[in-house]
């Protein structure tokens, strides 16, 4: 995707052609910077503090940390020693611990003087592979808005509720739940979002609205209580999100509030979409409410937000009562019950057991009894 003009990745090489470039997201909206991660400890520290966040860039982020840690040391004890420290860095999001067990599989069996060429090149095949799957789930979904905006008159934008970011910047580029609005957008579809702030990090109002507007995708930011009463309204003619984790049976993992949204949404029969790649999938899981861990992260998060003063200065400013306690469990689960459909990258498939088995036939396998 593009900013002033410019395509940018989330990730990539530096000129130096070993150095890790990424997008400091925190930094976003206000200020656009890049960090150089030099080595599998930086890459843990961007992983775990959200200097990159977003299931599938978090994956390519680690498989280039265990790259960086090869560097050093290519033996079996560092790689394992790398592995551990990546795999410790965020619980909920399955495509970390999906690119680990890539990369050891890829490396194990490599003699020590082949394992670092070897590293970087899985890791920018998994970015690439994340772009092509981006795009087909942009493809997928696509044909959903088209169906959406052949029902609506001439001119009357379909208008698509989103919570947190899954777009470009959750991923290598394109996205998971924005890339079919941008393919809409971009082919000439009427459309218009509705933004979820999503607190406590507020990575709509900040990441996504920055996004969709770099993009020129027409979109307003709401309170993340607000969609309930759009839907009611008629204001609302799809949900779409994103997922760090869906299990076999089609329960979905998603920034907290999400659940909300899917209640809202089944009350009021608008359709309620979760676009995701396969590696998303954790096929060992069956009941998302029991088996899919949960992070519990700073309760900073919540007494505290990071925004720009009217000076032009930014900074975090406390929100809550002073000495008061927060919880901040930053994912919640779905039910399949309340999922229209899964968008992946080979289709639609109901969230079910036998939607997912049907378009991944391979994996069926691998699915929990």
């Amino acid at each position: 995707m593009k900013i002033h003009g410019r395509h940018y990745r989330t990730i990539w090489l530096d000129d130096d052609g070993w150095g890790v470039v990424v997008i400091d997201q925190t930094r976003l909206p206000f200020h656009f910077e890049t960090v150089r991660l030099s080595s599998a400890d930086e890459a843990a520290h961007a992983i775990r503090h959200m200097t990159v966040r977003g299931a599938p860039l978090i994956g390519a982020t680690a498989a280039y940390g265990v790259a960086l840690a090869l560097r050093v040391d290519a033996s079996d004890a560092a790689l394992e020693q790398a592995l551990a420290l990546l795999g410790a860095t965020r619980p909920t999001a399955v495509n970390l611990h999906w690119a680990l067990a890539r990369m050891r599989k890829r490396l194990i069996q490599l003699p020590e003087g082949e394992r670092v060429a070897a590293a970087y090149a899985e890791a920018g095949a998994i970015c690439d592979e994340d772009v092509a799957l981006c795009h087909a789930i942009g493809e997928q979904g696509l044909g959903v808005i088209r169906q959406l905006a052949a029902k609506k008159p001439a001119g009357v934008p379909v208008n698509i509720l989103t919570h947190c970011n899954a777009g470009w910047l959750a991923t290598v580029d394109w996205g998971t739940a924005l890339a079919p609005i941008y393919l809409a957008h971009d082919a000439g579809i009427p459309v218009h979002v509705w933004v979820d702030e999503t607190r406590p990090r507020n990575q709509g109002a900040a990441l996504t609205a920055y996004e969709l507007g770099s993009h020129g995708v027409p979109h307003a930011v709401i309170v993340d209580n607000a969609g309930g009463h759009l839907m009611q309204h008629g204001e609302v003619d799809m949900v779409i999100v994103g997922t760090d984790r869906t299990t076999a049976t089609g329960d979905v993992a998603n920034k907290i509030g999400t659940y909300l949204k899917a209640l809202a949404a089944k009350d009021n029969g608008v359709p309620f979409y979760v676009a995701l790649p396969s590696p998303t999938i954790d096929w060992t899981l069956r009941d998302g409410l029991k088996e899919i861990p949960i992070e519990e992260r700073s309760q900073r998060e919540v007494t505290h937000l990071f925004g720009q003063g009217e000076d032009g200065g930014t900074g975090f400013f406390q929100v809550a009562a002073p000495g008061s306690p927060a919880c901040n469990p930053a994912f919640d689960v779905t039910p399949a019950r309340l999922v229209t459909g899964l968008i992946t990258e080979r289709g639609i498939a109901p969230a079910s057991a036998e939607g997912l088995a049907k378009l991944f036939p391979e994996m069926t396998s691998g699915v929990a009894a």
